[in-house]
């Protein structure tokens, strides 16, 4: 075998080999985590995950479109502790058409925690209006089973035409939600407040573009966070995972506006799912897919 046959063998194994040691560097360390992974095949396509506010260790994901209008409660290695059910859009024949993300966050009652469940998707982008389902959180779902809650919806509308996003965030400093575009090469930056009757219909706030490099469909933004006591912000693509430390008490559109960081991220076959541990010390990502691993990260 000439050499030039050798050397067109030996690189790609030690690049491999290079590869997947730093792979496990990275694991040993301690910056990526494997958690667990979904066990259960009902939760076959995450695309959102939030802690909960007062249940410690419990974290809450749904399913994309296709699914009713019900979210789960898991462990952080991804066991399932109930199925919470709430009563969806009557005009959609499973009661929700496409749930992107869910968050947790402070709602009309001070020093109660409450749940955003928001059927945000809209591939078409022929939505005539979006849906927020606020539902108070309770001790009691960790009980397990099947639990019915009950939901406060609220139709949002974009001041610019319909458009499809799978991130939903909330500001517990400002009281506003966050929307985030997906598609497009820069992606926009809408708010709405928390404060609202329910069945309401509110036209959002434009806020910002956002400009993320890299190559669609890969920098297509697909989930966020903002940490419990507001100071911190998480976006992820495909590809990516971008964090920002809120400055004082600024917009969450302007931080938004700065560089972020791009901390480690394991890319996952369809990661649509982030958000931060309760203490904001880290951070959970997981994949749509049965069985999907739940991986743990440490913020910057």
């Amino acid at each position: 075998m000439s050499r030039a046959k050798k050397l067109n063998i030996l690189v790609p194994i030690i690049f491999l080999l290079f590869a997947g040691a730093y792979a496990r560097h990275r694991y040993l360390i301690h910056q990526i985590v494997l958690s667990g992974n979904l066990n259960d095949k009902v939760m076959d396509e995450t695309s959102g995950i939030a802690a909960s506010g007062i249940n410690k260790d419990v974290y809450y994901v749904h399913n994309d479109s296709g699914d009713t209008s019900r979210f789960f409660a898991i462990s952080p290695e991804g066991k399932l502790i109930s199925t919470l059910y709430y009563k969806g859009d009557p005009k959609e024949p499973l009661g929700a058409r496409d749930c992107e993300d869910i968050a947790v966050g402070p709602g009309p009652l001070k020093n109660k925690s409450y749940v955003y469940v928001g059927d945000i998707g809209d591939n078409g982008a022929v939505r005539k209006y979006l849906t927020v389902y606020r539902i108070q959180e309770q001790a009691a779902w960790t009980k397990g089973g099947n639990i019915n809650v009950a939901a406060a919806p609220v139709h949002l509308k974009y001041p610019d035409g319909p458009k499809d996003a799978e991130t939903l965030m909330v500001d517990p400093v400002q009281k506003l939600f966050y929307i985030i575009s997906k598609r497009s090469d820069t992606v926009r930056v809408y708010t709405s407040p928390l404060n609202y009757k329910p069945n309401d219909t509110v036209v959002m706030t434009y806020r910002a573009k956002l400009f993320f490099k890299g190559f669609k469909p890969f920098k297509w933004i697909t989930a966020g966070d903002i940490s419990k006591d507001g100071t911190q912000v998480l976006v992820k693509s495909y590809q990516k995972v971008y964090y920002w430390k809120r400055q004082g008490d600024e917009p969450i559109w302007q931080t938004l506006q700065r560089i972020p960081a791009e901390p480690n991220y394991q890319q996952e076959k369809q990661g649509e799912a982030i958000g931060f541990t309760p203490d904001g010390r880290g951070f959970y990502t997981v994949s749509e897919g049965v069985f999907s691993p739940v991986y743990y990260y440490r913020v910057p």
